[in-house]
């Protein structure tokens, strides 16, 4: 799984953000997690091996920015080069979540139109007032590729009115850490049945460290999380 982090550092700005993993990690090594700093990596799509080749291929999803937010205020200026990155590399498919949608035409490049056949962006939203703010914004913008991020699912949310054509997925988990907060399995399964209502594919990704199923709270070690997610079968199509 090709991983692009262009730059890292983030600041935090709502609920899902509170126990950030990235902070965790930045944490280990007294690391300041909210200082934003290009990478090494910042040109990855353009790397090549000792041999010529590109070291990202045609056939690699690339997780992108997964240690900052891609639209973050501290980035728009670099966000241009990524653009051009991206448009460049029209051979591989860029996967973008973002909880800043409402700075999703910051920096966006002039031939953008409805978007970029190669881009796939994921919103995200932990609980309903995030959802009633930044899924009408989504539903809006110009993106090919489109999905929803209920992780951390901090509470029972309602999705119906934003589940349009246009979302191709809803993705749902629980929060790891030792400081997590509890997932219920009933809000996982409502977010099921609205995704099955409106016909869209639904992927319960991780249970999270604390997992209250049948009336009982369960404390997973991290390792567990994706594979009881996956032991439900309630994955839609």
């Amino acid at each position: 799984m090709p991983i692009w982090n262009p730059w890292h550092g983030c600041t935090k700005i709502s609920p899902g953000c509170d126990n950030c993993y990235v902070y965790r990690m930045d944490a280990v090594h007294n690391k300041d997690s909210s200082k934003v700093e290009k990478t090494g990596n910042f040109n990855l799509p353009l790397k090549c091996t000792r041999s010529g080749d590109y070291k990202l291929t045609g056939s690699d999803l690339v997780y992108t920015c997964f240690t900052s937010d891609f639209f973050l205020e501290e980035a728009d200026e670099w966000r241009r080069d990524i653009w051009e990155m991206i448009r460049f590399r029209s051979d591989l498919t860029f996967f973008i979540i973002t909880k800043r949608i409402d700075r999703f035409h910051v920096s966006l490049p002039e031939d953008w139109g409805e978007g970029y056949e190669n881009v796939h962006i994921a919103c995200t939203t932990e609980n309903q007032k995030m959802a009633d703010f930044r899924l009408p914004l989504f539903l809006e913008v110009p993106v090919k590729h489109k999905s929803v991020i209920c992780e951390p699912l901090l509470e029972a949310i309602d999705l119906s009115a934003y589940l349009k054509p246009s979302i191709e997925c809803v993705i749902v988990g629980g929060e790891s850490g030792i400081e997590a907060r509890e997932c219920s399995y009933d809000w996982v399964l409502s977010i099921r049945e609205q995704c099955r209502a409106a016909g869209i594919s639904f992927n319960f990704r991780q249970t999270g460290r604390h997992f209250r199923k049948g009336g009982k709270l369960y404390t997973l070690r991290r390792e567990l999380h994706r594979s009881q997610a996956k032991k439900a079968g309630i994955d839609l199509p």
